[in-house]
């Protein structure tokens, strides 16, 4: 163990950790809950800080040696990310990790100069914290990790949307009941039913692409509330350019860094297009699930595959299990956004005490969504028609009258299903009988085809 001090007294630190004591106190006063930064925010927080090493660096602020240390030691991100160990959940608005990872960084650019861990000779908070406060380096590295996050989720919305798509080209001549309320209704193609899921698809990737416009304005050089105390003026007009140099992501400095400080409300909007995804791929999974239940005593319109034993007591049973995952994945991001709404709303005055919350949350729902997609895409290519049900469930339908109430009216056409006791073959008897009309002949103005189209009354 090596001792260290603060401001507060001394304090123990394992010898072979790159945090300290600041870090040390933190892990004592919020115990771990198992969670863990998204690692592309580890990455994102370094590159800020290599930024910052790097133009204070050029701008006399630091000694070049130290700067280079710094910059070598954010390099390492990926070596040193298992050391940024102070739990998402944790109060202070992020201090605690913004020390975590100063003290990480300072202590491996000590050993790249020289030194032993400890022994600080770049210090946490002279140096590598120098002209930056975690309340612009936090939200600034939050929305560089949720840029490239959402910018991966758009290709994985794409890849399950081609899946999608291409089911839709090879169902498309299978035509089915269509059901409203879980009861029959009009005849429709099994591909349409597919391409309608698509579409939806397509408008959250529409959405998610626009939020990232909103994203990209970040509160870097406003330091502690976004007045830009404690930076030189040089610094604050060229930090955001360099941090874009660094880490390759287009970001850009708010017109309002006060405002950006102490307002997260694009993440409040970020998160709502996320639950909209959620919603969608939740609506999907369901009708697949009901599409395929039974599947001999219920619709089994599609063959689900068998990706797994469906149970322990049943043989040869199957579940819809990818589509049950997907929905208790959403569920998730459901309860995630609610949580992110009411902590947006919560920020008090200059700041909000729960951006750790609301930026773990936000990149833990992308998570989540992009192995929603990845487990739906490839549990859908390998759904099968079952044609022949999806035949059996179409001559059954009586809502395949529908439409004869041009000729009849509604009423008649509903006294004939009921009297023939929702029998389609004898309500047509019946309605014929009455009408005078030749059976054989109004079957064949019944156009099962024309009624999966458009214009179709």
């Amino acid at each position: 163990m090596r001792i260290e001090e603060d401001y507060i007294g001394k304090m123990e630190v394992p010898d072979n950790v790159y945090w300290g004591i600041h870090t040390q106190r933190a892990l004592e006063n919020f115990p771990p809950t198992g969670e863990r930064f998204d690692e592309k925010f580890t990455w994102a927080y370094f590159m800020v800080k290599k930024a910052a090493a790097l133009l204070n660096g050029e701008l006399g602020y630091l000694n070049e040696k130290i700067s280079d240390a710094i910059s070598k030691a954010c390099d390492e991100w990926f070596q040193l990310k298992d050391f940024v160990v102070v739990d998402p959940l944790s109060g202070g608005a992020g201090t605690s990790v913004n020390m975590n990872i100063n003290e990480v960084i300072a202590n491996r650019a000590t050993e790249i100069l020289g030194g032993k861990k400890g022994q600080y000779l770049v210090s946490p908070l002279d140096h590598v914290n120098l002209h930056q406060s975690t309340n612009d380096t936090f939200p600034t590295a939050a929305k560089m990790a949720v840029i490239v996050r959402i910018q991966e989720l758009e290709e994985e919305i794409v890849s399950l949307q081609d899946a999608i798509q291409a089911k839709e080209k090879e169902f498309y001549g299978i035509r089915k009941p269509g059901r409203t309320q879980l009861m029959d209704g009009p005849p429709i193609m099994l591909g349409q039913e597919f391409g309608a899921w698509a579409d939806s698809l397509a408008r959250d990737r529409w959405r998610l692409n626009k939020v990232i416009e909103r994203i990209r304005s970040v509160n870097m050089g406003g330091t502690a509330i976004g007045t830009g105390i404690g930076a030189p003026k040089n610094y604050i007009l060229k930090i955001v350019e360099k941090i874009r140099e660094v880490s390759k992501i287009k970001i850009a400095k708010a017109e309002n860094l006060i405002d950006a400080t102490q307002n997260l409300d694009v993440f409040s909007e970020v998160h709502g297009l996320l639950r909209s995804f959620a919603v969608n791929l939740y609506k999907i999974s369901g009708d697949i699930r009901l599409l395929g239940s039974g599947p001999s005593t219920a619709i089994g319109e599609i063959r689900l595959p068998a990706v797994q034993a469906g149970s322990s007591i049943m043989p040869g049973k199957v579940n819809p299990v990818i589509p049950e995952y997907v929905m208790q994945l959403s569920h998730i991001v459901f309860a995630h956004d609610v949580a992110i709404e009411h902590a947006c709303a919560l920020g008090n005055l200059e700041l909000n005490q729960l951006t750790p919350m609301i930026v773990h949350l936000t990149l833990k729902s992308i998570k989540l969504l992009k192995n929603a997609c990845r487990a739906l895409r490839n549990y859908i290519l390998k759904i099968e028609a079952n044609e022949k049900k999806c035949v059996e469930n179409l001559e059954r339908s009586v809502s395949n009258l529908t439409p004869l109430i041009k000729r009849f009216g509604y009423e008649r056409v509903a006294k004939a299903i009921k009297d023939a006791q929702w029998d389609i073959d004898q309500a047509l008897i019946l309605l014929c009988e009455r009408e005078g009309i030749d059976p054989e002949e109004l079957k064949k103005s019944l156009n099962l085809g024309k009624m999966t189209g458009l214009g179709y009354m």
